[in-house]
């Protein structure tokens, strides 16, 4: 099993063109020459795949066009290869090193599978998985594979995996095999990235998948970045509106309230937390006001543009088109309501229905390249918050899927 450092990638691909199509060949050996059978060769986050024979050979059709390519065999390092046009590639040959020998092994504890670990694994699948009602269809088979790490001091919980996922998606209708990087979830924040490679359940569609699957890309993050390079943001149901996140000035200091907790602790008498605080007379009164003034909200956000035109939100550079903002987007669907367990939350707290999907996304780097698929090159370049975290892995599609004119 492979190991790699904090590669931020998370489905990595590149632009689709539908026209020529061509074959991209190779061989996958092992660093000793010797032929690696049964190892997986596809497309990143895609449909696209297949395995090499006994001779290591394998061969795929695509079209051209720019593309993530992924080898991977159980016990060596995974390979990645970007191809930026098909139609230069004659043939690719593959040396796969051995995991022994890889200086940046992560060297995984043995797992002990009690109640910590079954406790983490529900937080691990609800964050990974999301809690959309596509959610409970979507089953990861080999969770034993997994390994977890926490830490009470940051609230970090991160995992690592022993073997590729192995998800089966009975809502969607795939088997995925997902190659897991990383997986860093401190407080609310989520961090994941990885290699996915799908393949349907059955030769044919059901009808229920086909429904699913539709479901899940209209209002998706891949629908409303197709959405926009098309310019048919309004058609679609999207609105977009901007606004600004500043510090709520009456909410004390992170560092303020450390201090208030831990004079608290001093007091080993029982303190009265609920206490309105009129006037501080003592450090332990203003201990608790401060602990008090923590409830308030971190941030407050200001709407100042409605409707934005699509000159402020990308930019475009020879062919290249990016996402390119200041401060913070808001995305609208306004064709489907939210999910009883978006308003549910994650403590069961009922929030009021307002009948469209919200999402706010906020550039992490300057921009964000779109290839012309709609399609992140690098999806953490942006966060997301609301409605898109909220619907999380099971609701992702492959790549190349593309909604029916019908």
């Amino acid at each position: 099993m492979k190991k790699q450092v904090l590669i931020l990638l998370f489905f990595i691909f590149g632009t689709i063109h539908l026209q020529a199509q061509f074959y991209i060949k190779g061989k996958v050996f092992s660093i000793e020459n010797k032929p690696l059978d049964g190892a997986s060769v596809y497309l990143n986050n895609t449909t696209i795949g297949t395995i090499t024979n006994k001779k290591g050979e394998f061969q795929l059709k695509i079209d051209d066009g720019n593309y993530n390519l992924i080898v991977s065999y159980l016990g060596y390092k995974t390979e990645t290869l970007l191809i930026e046009s098909t139609s230069n590639i004659n043939f690719l040959t593959f040396n796969l090193l051995p995991e022994a020998n890889i200086l940046d092994e992560v060297v995984l504890q043995k797992t002990i599978y009690d109640a910590d670990w079954k406790y983490n694994l529900s937080r691990f699948k609800q964050a990974f998985l999301g809690r959309s009602k596509l959610a409970k269809d979507c089953k990861i088979l080999n969770e034993k594979d997994l390994h977890f790490t926490y830490s009470p001091k940051t609230n970090t919980l991160t995992a690592t995996a022993k073997k590729p996922l192995k998800i089966k998606h009975n809502g969607l209708g795939y088997l995925i095999n997902y190659d897991l990087v990383d997986f860093t979830l401190k407080g609310q924040q989520l961090f994941f990235s990885g290699y996915a490679q799908y393949k349907s359940l059955r030769k044919t569609t059901r009808k229920k998948w086909k429904k699913n699957r539709l479901e899940a890309y209209n209002g998706s993050q891949m629908h409303f970045l197709r959405s926009l390079i098309s310019k048919e943001i309004k058609k679609e149901g999207f609105v977009i509106n901007q606004f600004k996140r500043i510090s709520n000035p009456e909410r004390p200091s992170e560092q303020e309230i450390k201090r208030a907790r831990e004079l608290v602790l001093l007091y080993n008498n029982k303190i009265d937390y609920s206490k309105k605080i009129t006037e501080i007379k003592t450090p332990l009164d203003n201990a608790l006001s401060i602990l008090q003034k923590s409830k308030l909200p971190k941030y407050h956000d200001y709407l100042y543009k409605k409707n934005i035109p699509y000159k402020d939100i990308l930019s475009i550079k020879k062919d290249d088109v990016f996402l390119n903002f200041e401060n913070y987007l808001m995305v609208i669907y306004t064709k489907e309501p939210e999910e009883h367990n978006y308003l549910l939350g994650m403590f069961g707290k009922l929030k009021k229905a307002s009948g469209v999907q919200t999402s706010n996304i906020v550039l992490l780097n300057s921009k964000a390249l779109i290839d012309n698929t709609g399609i992140l090159v690098n999806p953490n370049a942006i966060f997301n918050e609301g409605y898109w975290a909220f619907e999380a892995f099971s609701n992702m599609l492959p790549l190349n899927y593309q909604r029916s004119k019908n």
